[in-house]
């Protein structure tokens, strides 16, 4: 991953500089940890390819990123979440007005995700999920509530789901506390842990699940909740013009291309803030 090169201080030294000038600017993009592969994978290396500039990405748990930005204990020129919600906790004075407009453009539901060698797989694909995820002995795997959309999406699910199937006290069973620490961990290395068999299932969305090749249960509309991705270019970004062009390319049909790849499902486009502060560029695409 180009968030493990180095630090995010670049040091240019006088006999270097007109080298690093050519290479373009880094452009340092934190992100929602579910988006690592088309990051990584697909949007950092095609922009570098198409813009010249370099991008260098962070991921984590959406919530816990933008308490990073709010406590400048990170700096980013371009902040991609996973619920609009988390922007809004970075938007207006009270928020240090760290960002005037979002876009969102994309979407993925929750899914369970299995390991196909664990000793409940067998039933994932023949009882119903809210029965095998009771068993005895299973291990499960979700993000913290407090830190990730994810994992307060993985709580609602289940409050839903005790509602729809008529299952009282489902959510507590299944989940114990909010933060129960036998389950909750970092959602980078929540796949991980899923496929090396730590654990035998876990909250997913799908395009991780796509991504990965993991096996899913996809799960009722009616309960479903769905991951809302939108992009930003924070205030007082180091390389804002970059930043915007990062934008614009994530956007923009290469960017559009290269999410239906990685298993996103594209939304229209649409800005919410203060339309007059997000770069022309941005805006003629939104109005496409």
């Amino acid at each position: 991953m180009s968030c493990s090169r180095g630090a995010w201080v670049l040091i240019v030294l006088g006999g270097i500089a007109p080298a690093v000038a050519a290479a373009g600017q880094v452009v340092n993009v934190l992100y929602a940890g579910s988006l690592v592969s088309l990051m990584e994978n697909g949007i950092g290396p095609a922009f570098d390819r198409a813009s010249g500039d370099r991008f260098r990405g962070y991921a984590g748990g959406s919530k816990m990123l933008a308490n990073q930005i709010k406590g400048r204990l990170r700096q980013a020129d371009v902040f991609i979440s996973a619920a609009p919600a988390v922007n809004a906790q970075l938007m207006g004075a009270a928020n240090g007005d760290w960002e005037r407009w979002y876009v969102t453009f994309a979407q993925s539901p929750l899914v369970i995700g299995y390991n196909p060698d664990s000793r409940f797989a067998a039933a994932f694909k023949t009882q119903p999920w809210y029965r095998v995820v009771q068993e005895r002995g299973i291990r499960l795997g979700r993000t913290d509530p407090k830190l990730d959309p994810k994992g307060a999406l993985t709580l609602m699910l289940l409050q839903r789901a005790q509602a729809y199937y008529r299952m009282p006290g489902l959510a507590a069973r299944v989940l114990g506390a909010p933060e129960n620490p036998a389950q909750v961990l970092p959602e980078e290395v929540l796949i991980g842990q899923l496929q090396s068999g730590q654990l035998d299932a876990g909250f997913f969305y799908s395009t991780e699940t796509s991504e990965a090749r993991i096996a899913a249960v996809r799960l009722p509309a009616a309960i479903t909740p769905k991951a809302v991705y939108t992009v930003a270019v924070v205030r007082a970004a180091p390389h804002p013009k970059s930043a915007a062009a990062f934008v614009s390319f994530l956007l923009g049909p290469q960017g559009r291309r290269l999410m239906r790849r990685h298993g996103l499902t594209l939304r229209r486009a649409a800005l919410t803030g203060a339309a007059a502060d997000a770069p022309p560029d941005i805006r003629s695409l939104l109005a496409r």
